[in-house]
């Protein structure tokens, strides 16, 4: 059953709740902390963005196109549409020899305001290059080149690319097909629910690989993960949640989030996997669950929580500009599959 993850206060009294799940769990599958429905059926969403770019690694896609660290990073991102980031992609659309017109993402203006404001004073029209998912696609696209199957078709779930997309969640979760739901996500592609805890799982694992086999499995998702911590600012975009988590911890947490309330991180020193689902899918709980565990579970020193305050617990203003309330973190983690006993107790 949901529990109550983040409060909206008004002053000092509650206005909003947003309920949900967590599951904190390691790289061998152990569920050491939990709250609310920790096997809840949850699409990962943008969280799958990281396995979602595997094959392109594992493949020798990658290296046979030259991609470069940067390259990986918004192939794993869920950018903001910034110059930074569409300068990459198009880079990127050049070496494999493709134009913007092959993405099958569609269309929508970028998340960055200034960048938004740029393009309408010029009077230029978004494109599927300013889509955040456009690295993403990019990446698909070069992983159909080198397997030599259909470039326009790639976004369908019988292609190649999106089967071995598939077959790499499946051995990171240990899970079987017919366990796996499968949807269609908002650029196109398929999306996949698994339970939170094994996308926690899954996470752990792209933290602490240790003994996954085949070894270019474990060397892919070493390349991927550097390469997020490396380029942060490819997975999100400037001042966003997931690039400052990686900035402001320097490389001991990787995190991505995921439409719907979905947000997953991993803590590499540990080879631990956090997934957390906020049940009516807003996103503004998502953020403060996902510094309030990382708190509870001691991975931030008062430094690092204060630079991620922010997040951790979002002021809300009115139109004046006035703090009139705050988004704050409730729940306490509890230990083990009876969740016995309280982080918090």
């Amino acid at each position: 059953m949901e529990e109550t993850l983040v409060v909206v206060k008004r002053g000092n009294h509650i206005e909003s709740v947003h309920t949900g799940s967590i599951a904190v769990v390691d790289w061998r599958g152990n569920l050491l902390y939990g709250v609310g429905d920790v096997e809840r059926m949850t699409f990962t969403r943008s969280s799958l963005k990281p396995i979602q770019a595997i094959p392109l690694v594992q493949s020798g896609a990658a290296d046979r196109f030259l991609l470069n660290d940067k390259e990986i990073a918004i192939c794993c991102g869920s950018h903001n549409g910034e110059e930074q980031h569409t300068q990459v992609v198009r880079s990127m659309l050049f070496r494999i020899g493709l134009q913007e017109e092959n993405l099958q993402c569609g269309v929508h203006p970028p998340y960055s305001q200034e960048r938004y404001l740029e393009l309408v004073r010029k009077q230029i029209e978004p494109g599927q290059i300013h889509n955040n998912c456009s690295g993403k696609h990019t990446g698909m696209l070069a992983l159909a080149m080198h397997l030599e199957s259909d470039i326009d078709s790639y976004h369908q779930p019988e292609h190649p690319v999106q089967r071995k997309v598939l077959d790499a969640l499946l051995e990171l979760a240990e899970m079987k097909e017919d366990q796996v739901l499968t949807g269609i996500d908002g650029c196109g592609v398929p999306n996949f629910a698994i339970p939170l805890t094994k996308l926690a799982q899954v996470f752990a694992k792209l933290a602490h690989p240790g003994d996954i086999q085949p070894p270019s499995l474990k060397q892919s998702i070493q390349r991927i993960t550097q390469a997020m911590m490396q380029y942060p600012e490819m997975v999100s975009g400037s001042q966003e949640f997931c690039t400052e988590v990686m900035k402001i911890t320097k490389g001991r947490v990787i995190a991505k989030g995921g439409a719907e309330g979905v947000y997953s991180l991993g803590l590499l020193e540990k080879g631990i996997g956090i997934a957390i689902k906020v049940a009516d899918g807003n996103w503004r709980s998502a953020y403060p669950a996902a510094v309030e565990v990382l708190r509870q579970l001691e991975e931030l020193s008062p430094a690092e929580a204060a630079a991620l305050l922010d997040f951790h617990v979002p002021v809300v203003r009115n139109r004046r500009g006035e703090r009139v309330g705050s988004v704050e973190p409730v729940f306490c983690l509890k230990e083990g599959k009876a969740f016995a006993s309280s982080v918090c107790s």
